[in-house]
């Protein structure tokens, strides 16, 4: 299975993202008959093909430059777009920053082949990938380097743009529900104890994740997935293990 972000860039651009969108200016009236009939003038569809340009151009000089030098003009140039195709989308870059998100989230397939186990750590494996490389985002430096890069900036985002923080939070709670139903049919067939909590045990997984990440620093490779998996699904496993002494 894969989460599409289509129905998310779209919600997202027209108000939809936790705010109701703003009434479009540009309304006219007309009398007629002693009457007067509003009538809402449309304007051309959005272009999904000048999304696609905008996110990629985006994408380069984000990951080429880092977040402070990231320009949002030079993305439209290289785009090809105008500016104001490119603002009327994404006002600013740290809402841009949210679409980016969703586009490398989207890249992340969530199976469901019945093997939990196995299903997790591809799938925990593939998001630190992920983590690591925006981490890395416009890194020039000492490789050492223990900052949490563009996922930092996207947290401050969220903070900064109360609406970026809804699209933040839902966003998130789109891609998760994937990952809930794996754990829900893996509790449905047995493979968890009854009355396990898909949410709270997904929360210790991705929570550990983002600890490392933006807290501690260290590293998140596929060593620490493989045993973070192991340790959670231990103690959530349908068969107690044996008493220790």
């Amino acid at each position: 299975m894969r989460i599409s972000s289509a129905a998310f860039y779209s919600e997202y651009r027209n108000g939809r993202s936790g705010k109701p969108a703003r009434r479009r200016l540009g309304d006219t009236t007309a009398r007629r008959s002693g009457r007067i009939t509003g009538t809402a003038r449309r304007g051309r569809p959005r272009s999904e093909d000048a999304d696609a340009r905008i996110l990629g151009a985006a994408q380069e000089l984000l990951f080429a430059r880092g977040y402070d030098r990231f320009v949002m003009d030079e993305a439209a140039v290289r785009a090809g777009v105008a500016k104001t195709t490119l603002y009327r989308r994404w006002p600013t870059k740290d809402h841009l920053l949210v679409a980016l998100v969703a586009k490398i989230q989207d890249e992340v397939p969530v199976a469901d082949t019945g093997d939990v186990r196995a299903d997790l750590t591809v799938y925990l494996t593939a998001i630190a990938t992920g983590l690591n490389r925006m981490r890395g985002v416009g890194r020039t430096g000492d490789r050492d380097d223990r900052s949490a890069g563009m996922v930092a900036e996207l947290v401050a985002a969220a903070a900064r743009h109360p609406d970026v923080g809804d699209a933040v939070r839902g966003l998130f709670a789109r891609r998760n529900t994937l990952v809930l139903a794996l754990l829900d049919h893996a509790r449905e067939r047995g493979d968890l104890r009854a009355g396990t909590s898909s949410t709270v045990l997904f929360d210790q997984l991705a929570g550990a994740l983002y600890y490392r990440l933006l807290v501690t620093g260290e590293p998140i490779d596929a060593a620490y997935v493989r045993e973070l998996v192991d340790h959670a699904l231990t103690g959530a496993a349908a068969t107690p293990h044996p008493e220790r002494n």
